[in-house]
């Protein structure tokens, strides 16, 4: 687990409890102490990923506003458009909402991939209020009955800060039903407090892990799912709209 970049605390966390149940519990019979052992531990890692059930990726609600956040680089735009053709192909009407100002090309990056895509768009290219494009944009999305609104946020801010204060005013605004955490799982320990940090601005209800086709071992998503208490809902595992899995 240290080797796959899981923070120290975590890693001692699981291993007293792993200790505390080898010392209390019995083995079924016929099992020995080193199988019993082994299944504790992938018990206990079971567990801190969220439990057995997979993650409902289900919309409960129509329209369903799902916003994601995450830093620069973490993939969110691709993401966006990767969630888009999840649920096209699950016969759901998806329209997509460019509110970051910030990062050249981000307007035209996502216009693309959402006609790649065959989902709706909405952005303003010269505009620099995230907000007025949010409003405009989730109206164009109720005129034209979409079922799915994905809104993709700034990831770079000239300081941190700022980028937090605005993602919590697009939330206040958009009132969304889910908020995604969008992490490159590369980053290693860093990703515990990445969410952490962003969780003090607004709820974090669900992860979308990128990149886990690299080398990565994504113990530090590991982390940050186990203190921020969300569930890692999807993973991404190449750079093409088709490559995600849940």
């Amino acid at each position: 687990l240290l080797r796959a970049d899981v923070s120290a605390d975590v890693v001692s966390s699981i291993t007293k409890t792993i200790e505390e149940r080898f010392r209390q519990e019995k083995p079924p019979e016929g099992v020995t102490s080193k199988e019993f052992l082994i299944y504790l531990l992938y018990q206990e890692l079971v567990k801190a990923l969220g439990g057995e059930e997979a993650p409902s990726v289900g919309i409960t609600k129509k329209p369903y506003k799902l916003m994601l956040i995450g830093v620069e680089g973490s993939g969110k735009t691709t993401t966006a458009a990767k969630l888009a053709r999840f649920y096209i192909k699950r016969n759901l009407k998806v329209g997509l909402i460019e509110t970051d100002v910030y990062r050249p090309g981000a307007y035209h990056q996502l216009r693309q991939l959402a006609e790649r895509v065959h989902a709706l768009f909405y952005g303003e290219e010269n505009s620099r209020d995230p907000l007025s494009i949010l409003k405009h944009g989730l109206e164009y999305m109720q005129k034209n009955k979409v079922d799915l609104v994905i809104i993709d946020t700034a990831g770079r801010h000239r300081n941190e800060e700022e980028l937090l204060k605005e993602a919590k005013a697009i939330y206040d605004e958009a009132r969304p039903d889910e908020v995604m955490l969008v992490i490159d799982a590369t980053i290693g320990r860093q990703a515990a407090a990445q969410t952490e940090v962003f969780m003090k601005y607004v709820p974090i209800n669900s992860v979308f892990l990128t990149k886990m086709d690299s080398t990565a071992k994504a113990g530090g998503a590991l982390t940050s799912v186990i203190r921020s208490g969300a569930r890692i809902k999807f993973i991404g595992v190449g750079e093409d709209v088709d490559e995600m899995e849940v």
